[in-house]
């Protein structure tokens, strides 16, 4: 029924052939191999279960269009719209889930925010951005919570928040890459217009199932006192922690707890997944699907506008996808631009970033 979209019959073979796996006698003997496997199985089923729930519905609708085409009862079609707009809303819904097939899709995420070109502007704008994808995130029912932070005159010159529900990683790793803004400056008493930018770095949070070596003579760790609120202990004590790898020159930090024991835990596991994604650009070489976040923070290589002034308009320029309701993209409603880059990145026709700029867009 479903055809390319969704292999049913391949599904069920692989959980038939899992839960054969768990009839063995010696299953729990390794606990944590088994656990992994009982979660590999729950989570095929939550993929599979929809579809077959969504084939009942069709089901269901031919029955009844059979129905009233043979009584010749037009009191139906108000009924068979209904339940027809549903069953399309359903599908829509599923089929972005089943676009994020990926190794570490289904995971929570590490979203990091920094400021470019503009100056305060910038630093605005990089506010505004993480109040849109906490918007964003609250409207998921995902848990949101900063990992680290650093102020600057008039917002935010970086941040970096730990998203936790089932494939955040998946929706949010379409947002990687240079945001731009335009807009009349509210810093600025000519009430002239000003373009910023703020580049946006997805990283998704890695479970034990994922392997990512780190030596320890590779790390550099220091500590410092964290900064802004957080108490007298907080900010009296060396509690933030930052790891460098040399080998690779990534660093991250913590501040958010009280503890540097556990700022170093929450750092450890922001470096793990940030070396997930260098190792795994170096081991598939697919230079063009980061290139977004490797350039610079500046003119030309955004894959969003969002444009305040002289007209409203926030496009994508990997999709084209746009919309005139700027207020609602700032409330969080990024989900159409997600779902198309999803569907077009499944297809193979992403439009390269910063493409077709049209004017001011």
């Amino acid at each position: 029924m479903f055809g390319g979209v969704f292999d049913v019959e391949g599904l069920e073979k692989e959980i038939a052939a899992k839960e054969a796996l768990t009839q063995a006698p010696d299953f729990w003997g390794d606990q944590k191999k088994a656990e992994k496997l009982l979660s590999e199985i729950k989570s095929l089923k939550n993929r599979l279960e929809p579809w077959r729930a969504l084939a009942a519905q069709a089901e269901d609708l031919e029955a009844l269009y059979d129905l009233g085409a043979e009584a010749g009862d037009n009191s139906l079609e108000d009924e068979l719209k209904g339940a027809l707009a549903q069953a399309q809303g359903d599908y829509e819904k599923q089929h972005i889930l089943n676009l994020l097939s990926g190794e570490v899709d289904k995971n929570g995420a590490f979203l990091t925010i920094h400021a470019g070109a503009g100056g305060t502007e910038a630093c605005d704008w990089t506010q505004m951005l993480n109040r849109m994808y906490l918007r964003w995130a609250e409207e998921k029912s995902f848990k949101t919570e900063v990992v680290d932070s650093l102020e600057a005159e008039g917002g935010l010159k970086s941040i970096t928040v730990q998203v936790t529900g089932d494939y955040a990683y998946g929706y949010l790793k379409c947002e990687a890459g240079i945001h731009r803004l335009v807009r009349i400056s509210p810093f600025d008493s000519n009430a002239r217009r000003h373009t910023s930018f703020a580049s946006v770095f997805i990283f998704p949070v890695l479970d034990d199932t994922i392997e990512v070596d780190i030596r320890p003579e590779d790390l550099r760790v220091d500590t410092y006192r964290s900064g802004g609120a957080g108490g007298q202990h907080v900010n009296k004590t060396d509690s933030a922690v930052r790891l460098t790898h040399l080998p690779t020159g990534i660093v991250v930090a913590c501040q958010n707890e009280r503890s540097q024991i556990m700022n170093r835990a929450t750092a450890m596991s922001m470096l793990r997944a940030r070396l997930y994604e260098y190792y795994r650009q170096e081991k598939e070489k697919e230079n063009a699907r980061f290139g977004a976040e490797k350039k610079d923070i500046s003119w030309g290589n955004q894959i969003r506008s969002y444009v305040f002034q002289p007209y409203t308009m926030v496009k994508d320029h990997r999709t084209k996808t746009e919309t005139g309701n700027i207020q609602a993209v700032m409330d969080g409603k990024i989900d159409p631009f997600i779902e198309s880059f999803l569907k077009l990145q499944w297809e193979g026709l992403l439009v390269a970033p910063g493409a077709d700029d049209g004017g001011d867009l």
